[in-house]
């Protein structure tokens, strides 16, 4: 920079001919001499602005997430950490309500319905290497992700009302969409669905719209059960009994996976309008569920088309293209005409061979999410043609809940939800119902954590070498969360019969490729 000025000096003071000239080239050849370069000086200003201002961005990214970690360590308001908040807050042009603990998500969208499309996919996008994002849209991102993350794992304390469980239901909705999945999909509840798994990168994991995504199976898997536990302790802290007797309240809830647990649990301690509200509430739930694993099975049901029986005559079936290309020989070229010798019309009818499918599951304490989906997915199955569906609910005791598979609802209302896990006693039920090994499929669904371990798996292992299709499924919960025995996980993987374990759409892939 020195000897650039230096030289345009000397320049000038010679004159203004040659000595302009020789100053620009003594001062530049001088500069790259020692490998350097001349910088323009307002590129240093703007690089220096810049820097300046990433530096102030990322300040109060960090007031904002330190402002976070106070209130969910630290009950006590930390005054000057709120008053710079709200700086930050006002200087991005958000609203004050987001540093409001009482405000839920809900009411600030409907002060600000701009902000709705801001939370979806707020905690999902892609990963920044390159630093080009903008700073300052990053601080507003913060503001946005410490609300709706304080307000989900700063859970209310004490008794919890209706209300209180209803607005932290929404939430942890909003938490759900702003990690680009669907409210309910984490807590392994319902309206779970999507056809890409959790953690498919590129794309958002259950299909919200929330745009391109990086990996995120492994936090799904761990926040999952975290917002399920979470809620699970609202509802028992609930005077639950008391809500479902006043109709009122009861109308704020919304089922969900741990409501119901707790619902089918206590469903014998119930009666009058409370039984009547619980019973509402868990059809509510039924039906939503249903029909999303409906949807499931109906995309994946296909046979293969069969070709001994002839195509039905009629115009729907009719191949116009095949018809065309096997009579042009027949085209008159004077005329421009094609004459038609013979139709062709497409086969459509499938195999439908006759299969029977024997679910039989764990209802002890640690499978309720996987006996509500089974349950439902079982009735789904029963009203496929050609399929003939048996469930079997255990824990100490064996039930045959067959007569009622048609129904998931009132299946659920059969269950006693609990105890402990003899699974021999559910094989004796299971066995006598395998009349055709080949055309069977047994899905067996536990943790596997049984007290007589030996004996049980001699008898799957039997069912395998029958020739029937044996599944052991750790789980079917639709947040994907397993814990399966070591010692059966390892004696399945060994006589070829690995644990399915995952989401239930795992389940319902490999039941449609054997029952269609």
């Amino acid at each position: 920079m020195t000897k650039h000025i230096d030289g345009h000096i000397d320049a000038h003071t010679d004159g203004p001919g040659d000595g302009h000239t020789d100053g620009h080239t003594a001062g530049n050849a001088d500069g790259n001499a020692d490998g350097s370069t001349d910088p323009n000086p307002s590129d240093v200003a703007e690089a220096a602005a810049g820097a300046a201002a990433a530096d102030s961005d990322e300040n109060r990214r960090q007031v904002l997430y330190w402002r976070l970690l106070s209130h969910l360590f630290d009950h006590e308001e930390q005054a000057t950490l709120e008053t710079a908040s709200l700086a930050v807050v006002e200087d991005v042009g958000l609203p004050s309500a987001l540093l409001d603990p009482k405000a839920s998500v809900d009411s600030v969208v409907q002060r600000h319905p701009d902000l709705a499309a801001e939370f979806d996919g707020l905690m999902a996008v892609e990963p920044d290497p390159d630093g080009t994002r903008d700073r300052a849209a990053e601080v507003r991102r913060a503001a946005l992700a410490s609300k709706v993350l304080l307000n989900v794992f700063a859970a209310a304390s004490g008794t919890v009302t209706a209300s209180q469980l209803a607005r932290w239901q929404s939430d942890a909705g909003w938490l759900e969409r702003a990690l680009g999945c669907r409210p309910g999909e984490l807590r392994g509840g319902r309206r779970a669905g999507g056809d890409s798994g959790a953690g498919g990168a590129g794309v958002s994991p259950f299909g919200t719209g929330g745009g391109t995504t990086p990996d995120l199976s492994r936090l799904i898997p761990e926040i999952g059960p975290e917002l399920g536990s979470i809620e699970a302790d609202l509802v028992k802290r609930m005077q639950l009994r008391e809500v479902l007797a006043d109709p009122k309240l009861a109308a704020q809830l919304t089922p969900s996976m741990s409501l119901i647990e707790q619902l089918l649990r206590d469903k014998d301690n119930l009666s009058g309008v409370a039984l009547a509200n619980a019973k509402s509430l868990i059809r509510r739930f039924v039906d939503e569920v249903a029909e999303v694993l409906r949807t499931q099975v109906e995309k994946a049901t296909v046979g293969a088309i069969d070709r001994s029986i002839p195509p039905k005559r009629v115009f729907r079936n009719l191949d116009l293209d095949r018809t065309i290309w096997k009579n042009l020989t027949n085209w008159d070229p004077e005329e421009e005409r094609l004459y038609v010798d013979r139709l062709y019309y497409r086969h459509t009818a499938r195999k439908t061979t006759p299969q029977r499918l024997i679910v039989v599951v764990d209802q002890s304490g640690s499978m309720v999410d996987s006996m509500v989906n089974c349950t439902i997915l079982a009735s789904i199955f029963a009203g496929l043609p050609k399929v003939d569906v048996h469930l079997i609910a255990y824990d100490t005791q064996a039930l045959d809940l067959t007569p009622w598979v048609h129904d998931p609802f009132e299946t659920l209302l059969r269950t006693n939800l609990g105890g402990g896990t003899d699974g021999t006693v559910a094989m004796t039920l299971a066995q006598p119902k395998i009349a055709e090994p080949r055309n069977t499929v047994v899905v067996w669904i536990s943790d596997f954590y049984e007290w007589r371990s030996e004996p049980l798996f001699e008898s799957m292992a039997a069912i395998h070498r029958s020739g029937a299709k044996f599944i052991p499924v750790g789980s079917v919960t639709s947040a994907g969360r397993a814990s399966v025995n070591p010692w059966f996980r390892d004696r399945f993987k060994d006589l070829g019969t690995p644990v399915l374990s995952g989401h239930i759409r795992k389940l319902v892939h490999e039941l449609k490729a054997f029952l269609t």
